[in-house]
């Protein structure tokens, strides 16, 4: 679990944008601070942070890290995983109040009743998920090497894939394994408009679109091609199509407009209008420059976990990385 913090007022900035930024940069030296952030980010978040990647690389760089402190832009599950690896490390997430509607959709005691229904199965769950939801499984992983780790597990064992189950059915249809699936979602995934889609694809009969596997099938079904925010920005670069559509989180297009500046790049439209008339988790957002700085300034929020699940989530995420 994370560690409760006392309420405190909203951030009032009291510092210009290059007094923040000059500030994150002299602390993170003083205090050897390694700073990691998703790619959902905000861009000026990215330009700061020392590593930018998708869930996997995030907790391949924890796991190496040798600074006192892990600065973690993005949302709870992630510092944890941080914390999960690094017990002896300071884990700071600038606001606790970033969470996931995805992780959130998996309350560990339902999930403990729910995992006592379905005795003697293999426990696969997606690193989207609780430290308490990862201590009851067997293995983690993530859309990179979902695939990969359930090819892993013996064709005669029975397993139960957790929480996504739009990422648990891609999984299964891309290994012909039977899975029992928890039923949780990603808000934003799921509320990808397929009917804009269309019409998008319409106006751009030569667009690609790249979408997550966490997008639901009749989105799926649509794309050149699937795969974790990593393999869709590896596709736009290596892919000769000049235009895509994306459907998945919109922070993802910072880092794809940075490597290909020359093709045309459009998000993927949320049933919802928002700013960006993109799908845009409104958690990862919640991390701003101001929110960084403080808790580098103030050494919290930091994750705190029980031992015992720390190590029992530990034994399911190195099991994961085992596999490479």
């Amino acid at each position: 679990m994370i560690a409760g913090q006392t309420m405190r007022e909203p951030d009032v900035p009291t510092l210009s944008a290059f007094e923040l930024v000059e500030g994150i940069q002299r602390m993170k030296r003083e205090k050897n601070v390694v700073f990691l952030a998703h790619y959902y980010q905000q861009p000026e978040i990215q330009e700061l942070a020392d590593f930018v990647g998708d869930s996997l690389a995030l907790a391949q760089a924890a796991d190496r890290s040798k600074a006192d402190i892990i600065l973690f832009a993005g949302v709870h599950f992630m510092a944890e995983t941080a914390k999960i690896l690094n017990p002896k490390r300071t884990v700071l997430l600038p606001d606790l109040d970033a969470g996931c509607s995805l992780a959130d959709s998996a309350p560990p005691e339902k999930f403990r009743a729910f995992l006592d229904q379905h005795p003697d199965h293999v426990v696969v769950s997606y690193i989207n998920c609780s430290a308490e939801v990862k201590a009851m499984s067997d293995i983690i992983c993530t859309s990179s090497n979902a695939v990969r780790v359930v090819n892993s597990i013996p064709a005669d064992r029975k397993v139960i894939f957790a929480p996504d189950k739009h990422l648990g059915a891609y999984v299964q249809r891309m290994t012909g394994r039977k899975l029992v699936l928890w039923d949780g979602v990603c808000e934003v995934h799921v509320d990808i408009s397929l009917d804009k889609m269309k019409f998008l694809l319409g106006k751009h009969p030569d667009a690609k679109l790249v979408a997550h596997p966490e997008c639901p099938p009749h989105i799926l079904a649509e794309a050149d091609h699937v795969g974790s925010t990593t393999s869709l920005l590896d596709f736009v670069q290596r892919d000769p199509g000049s235009t895509f559509i994306v459907a998945t989180e919109g922070g993802i297009l910072h880092k794809m407009r940075q490597a290909v500046p020359h093709k045309t790049l459009i998000a993927a439209p949320a049933n919802v209008e928002n700013s960006c008339a993109c799908s845009e988790c409104p958690y990862m957002k919640m991390n701003t420059l101001q929110k960084v700085h403080d808790a580098l300034l103030n050494g919290s929020p930091e994750i705190i976990l029980e031992e015992s699940v720390r190590r029992g989530a530990e034994k399911a995420l190195r099991r994961m990385m085992e596999l490479g």
